[in-house]
């Protein structure tokens, strides 16, 4: 239930069963464990790493299995434009006309599972199982900041200008990342978002 794998002489991956242990491990470790470098939370691992003494981390690992479904976090709202140049493919994918695949994608309240791929981009379980579709085949070569994607069961926003392969259903003005801002990231793991109709 519990794995952890050394990652170099002074870290170490904790696999946990699912992603609200591993967002309560990462709260845990940054809350009680003193002397850590740095903790990141993943879909179901914790990478942890130290400066001196090794901490406990299976003892940590145990205490993060109980509690809450979900870590409580912010709740935040975003709206967006559903003008995606994807929504009419989702919806096919997935046999839904595209007002349906809208009114699914803003019934979720998601929560962010973990940050990845680029700073400030958050990856968001819980949208509804029907909108779970594929990565597109070939990425494309650019897609533009603020634009509001779904792949498998993930729900996201590209916080800046990238490559990227998930389906883009629409986009939205709030800014993911501010490196000037404190912290610089909109959202951070165990937070909740709401997507609302711009």
């Amino acid at each position: 239930m519990i794995q952890i794998r050394p990652a170099g002489d002074r870290a170490a991956i904790v696999e946990v069963p699912d992603n609200a242990a591993a967002v309560r491990l990462a709260e845990l470790l940054r809350s009680e464990c003193g002397g850590l470098v740095d903790v990141v939370p993943g879909h179901c691992t914790v990478l942890a790493s130290w400066l001196d003494v090794v901490p406990d981390l299976r003892a940590f690992a145990e205490r993060s299995l109980g509690g809450t479904a979900q870590p409580a976090g912010r709740v935040l709202d975003i709206a967006v434009r559903y003008d995606g140049p994807d929504l009419e493919e989702v919806a096919r994918l997935t046999g839904l006309s595209q007002e349906e695949v809208v009114t699914r994608h803003l019934a979720a309240e998601t929560s962010v599972a973990f940050l990845g791929f680029q700073p400030g981009f958050a990856y968001l379980l819980g949208i509804d199982p029907r909108l779970e579709v594929p990565r597109l085949e070939t990425p494309r070569t650019r897609v533009p900041g603020g634009t509001v994607a779904i792949a498998g069961p993930y729900s996201g926003v590209y916080p800046r200008d990238s490559p990227g392969g998930w389906r883009l259903l629409g986009s939205t003005e709030a800014t993911l990342f501010d490196a000037g801002r404190e912290p610089p990231a909109l959202l951070a793991p165990g937070d909740r978002v709401r997507f609302t109709a711009a």
